[in-house]
């Protein structure tokens, strides 16, 4: 059996459920975001896990 998790629905998920939790939280996951989309996007990585 082949498990493939897309981890960007995961990551939603638990920055969701992190967000209800401790709303303050909001600012430090948005910006955590956006740096590693950044990130990517500059260095072309993908997040494959294989």
């Amino acid at each position: 059996m082949n498990l493939n998790i897309s981890i960007a629905p995961l990551l939603a998920l638990v920055a969701g459920i992190l967000i209800l939790v401790q709303p303050r939280l909001l600012n430090y996951i948005v910006a955590i975001y956006l740096i590693v989309i950044g990130l990517l996007g500059l260095f072309g990585g993908s997040l494959n896990m294989h």
